[in-house]
């Protein structure tokens, strides 16, 4: 039977709710593996998820009682983790955060820096600071964790890293110019750090998620435009959540990966090879 595609049930129960499946293991027991945006959402799936496995977690992010939320998570569970209230447009700051999780967690292996934001806003009409506010968290935000892990894993002689971008780092999308931006300039900063730290030891990839369901998804778009829209030109019947971008970011960090350098990996249900192809009746399968 086909499965209905204009309901919110679709949605996952929980975009909290990160485990590693039964024989599922990633190979980072005793890796260092840094999260920003740790507090809620992809973050969130994923410091719990890598903790999971065995890793010895940093979670960063600027909202206290996230982190503390995440953090309990992981250690009722029987993981390691710290946590560091961090803005990460703020440069001194996530250098003191990287040296401090040296200090108490030991060499960072990896990173995965999540945090990011979107707000719809036509061109047009966009005041500067949205322009500037959007790019400072998601693009130099990304550049000052990447540049912070990156300097330390140079060192070291391994390490790597998954930056995040988005369907959107891979076509336009209207009434998103600024986020758009953001996430093309962090899927080609991968490609060029792939190829600048790739013959030091340093790994550096990008996921590229589609429609997660998530905090800021659930407040930066309509919910009838994610179910009567974007849901249904998504060949997979359903949207992802934290855990299904967790997944995709660990197998980047492990050493199955080991020789995956310099991608952009989307993670989207088929959402950006099918954008344009909206189906009209989803529902109706034709078996001819």
């Amino acid at each position: 039977m086909p499965v209905p595609r204009n309901s919110e049930a679709l949605l996952p129960q929980s975009e909290n709710a990160a485990i590693v499946d039964e024989g599922l293991r990633f190979g980072l027991a005793g890796r260092v593996v840094v999260v920003t945006g740790g507090g809620s959402g992809i973050g969130r799936a994923l410091a719990v998820m890598a903790a999971a496995d065995g890793a010895r977690v940093a979670a960063l992010d600027v909202n206290a009682d996230g982190i503390a939320e995440t953090l309990e998570t992981i250690r009722t569970a029987g993981g390691t983790a710290a946590g560091y209230q961090v803005d990460v447009t703020d440069a001194g700051a996530v250098e003191t955060a990287f040296s401090n999780i040296e200090r108490d967690l030991g060499p960072v292996y990896g990173l995965v820096p999540c945090a990011g934001t979107s707000r719809p806003e036509p061109v047009q009409t966009m005041p500067l600071s949205t322009w500037t506010g959007l790019l400072s968290l998601n693009l130099t935000g990304t550049f000052t964790c990447v540049r912070a892990a990156g300097r330390r894993m140079l060192t070291h002689g391994q390490g790597a890293i998954v930056t995040i971008g988005s369907i959107d780092s891979l076509q336009g999308h209207a009434g998103r110019g600024h986020y758009t931006a953001s996430k093309h300039a962090v899927a080609n900063l991968t490609r060029a750090l792939s190829i600048e730290w790739g013959r030091r030891g340093v790994r550096v990839n990008c996921l590229a998620p589609g429609i997660v369901d998530t905090p800021l998804i659930r407040r930066g778009i309509p919910m009838d435009q994610l179910t009567n829209v974007l849901l249904h030109r998504t060949p997979h019947p359903r949207y992802a959540n934290g855990d299904d971008m967790a997944k995709a970011a660990m197998f980047l960090l492990s050493d199955a990966a080991s020789y995956v350098n310099g991608i952009v990996l989307s993670a989207d249900g088929g959402l950006s090879v099918g954008y344009l192809n909206q189906q009209e009746n989803p529902t109706k399968v034709d078996e001819s």
